[in-house]
């Protein structure tokens, strides 16, 4: 019989505590103006606060909440010095002005200075060219930018060779990290042969609901009431908010695409798109015959329906329901996920998925807020 000895335990000792980082350790101040204190916004300004404290002490990074810009007012530091901490309860504000509101966030005092766009706007999104030549970053959920006017999106690229930062995680899938994931796909020197995805959270979860056992347009109106569609939900059956994400990753694999150039095919006919909202709202049955039947499709086929974009290695793209097969990765995601795939020369017969909850303020706010820390991470300390 052979025995083994017990085995010898050894002990090491445990490493001392870190001690508490001081604020002479890289200590980084961040300016910041928030345009849009909407739901995004407000999310996004309640983080802030938040974390401040937190990532002074740990990180030696300050942020230091400048302003806040509304649809016609301004709130500035200069006029309420408790503005970080009580932004959402500010009494003093000046009439709107975007122009003198870049400037007080930047300063005249070299410090490092970023503005957060979550308006939706398109005369906001105009300025960013200006902004990042002037030194100051740019993040924002807005997608305007990154699929409006293609000589735009060139001007806000070439204007970002000073230095200055321009970032938009959030503008596709809220918080997930679909367009970070990309970007470092092609830095490491791989190759984007097609991009397949479910990119709206709305047409994802009328999609799972579908089965047939309640009309379409019951569908519509409980995700309204919910407040998982638009106001009018015509902006999310559209399918136009899917068709700018698609512009946005093609534009980051550096094709030049534009709105112009995807084959969009929405939800809603014609007859019904030109409509004022409520009129659509109470039309909303002629929906139901349409949908039926392209359910009754996916039935025979032994499928299921799902809202679909894809870009492929030619440029082309297109927006549209399909009928996927039942073992298709988008016929298995929960409800309102975003689920999106990227084929590669190094990921081509297993892609690469990127799923989760891809809407919703809270996540939305948490993707710009990774935006600024990225921002921050690359900041040299100032005194």
């Amino acid at each position: 019989m052979i025995t083994c000895a017990p085995e010898q335990v050894q002990h090491f000792p445990l490493p001392p505590p870190a001690l508490p980082r001081t604020a002479s350790t890289r200590r980084r101040v961040l300016a910041i103006g928030v345009i849009g204190p909407g739901r995004v916004g407000s999310a996004l300004l309640e983080q802030l606060r938040t974390a401040q404290a937190r990532l002074a002490r740990d990180s030696g990074l300050e942020l230091k909440l400048c302003g806040v810009v509304a649809s016609k007012r301004m709130w500035l530091d200069c006029d309420d010095a408790e503005l970080n901490a009580r932004h959402d309860g500010a009494q003093v504000w000046r009439p709107n002005d975007l122009n003198a509101f870049a400037e007080h966030v930047r300063g005249n005092d070299g410090r490092h200075a970023l503005l957060i766009d979550c308006s939706a706007n398109d005369e906001v999104a105009a300025h960013y060219p200006r902004w990042l030549a002037a030194g100051l970053h740019v993040v924002t959920p807005n997608k305007l930018a990154g699929s409006g006017p293609l000589p735009r999106w060139q001007a806000i690229r070439a204007a970002c060779a000073g230095g200055a930062r321009f970032r938009y995680e959030a503008t596709v899938c809220a918080g997930l990290p679909v367009v970070q994931t990309l970007r470092d796909l092609l830095d490491t020197g791989d190759e984007l042969l097609a991009v397949d995805g479910m990119f709206s959270g709305t047409l994802a979860w009328l999609c799972n609901r579908h089965d047939g056992r309640q009309p379409f347009s019951a569908l519509v109106r409980e995700a309204h009431a919910l407040g998982y569609t638009e106001p009018d939900p015509r902006d999310d059956l559209s399918g136009l908010d899917v068709a700018r994400k698609l512009v946005i990753l093609a534009r980051e694999a550096g094709w030049p695409l534009s709105l112009e150039d995807v084959d969009l095919q929405g939800l809603v006919p014609p007859a019904l798109a030109a409509l004022p909202r409520d009129d659509f709202m109470q039309r909303l049955d002629e929906l139901d015959a349409p949908m039926a039947a392209k359910l009754a499709e996916a039935h025979a086929e032994g499928g299921v329906l799902r809202h679909v974009a894809r870009l492929d290695q030619r440029g082309r793209a297109s927006v549209r329901l399909q009928v996927l097969p039942a073992s298709h990765a988008f016929a298995h995601t929960r409800l309102t996920d975003n689920i999106v795939q990227f084929t590669t020369r190094r990921y081509c017969d297993n892609p690469l998925s990127v799923q989760g909850p891809g809407a919703g303020p809270e996540v939305t706010a948490a993707g710009v807020f990774t935006d600024l820390l990225r921002i921050a991470e690359s900041l040299e300390a100032r005194a």
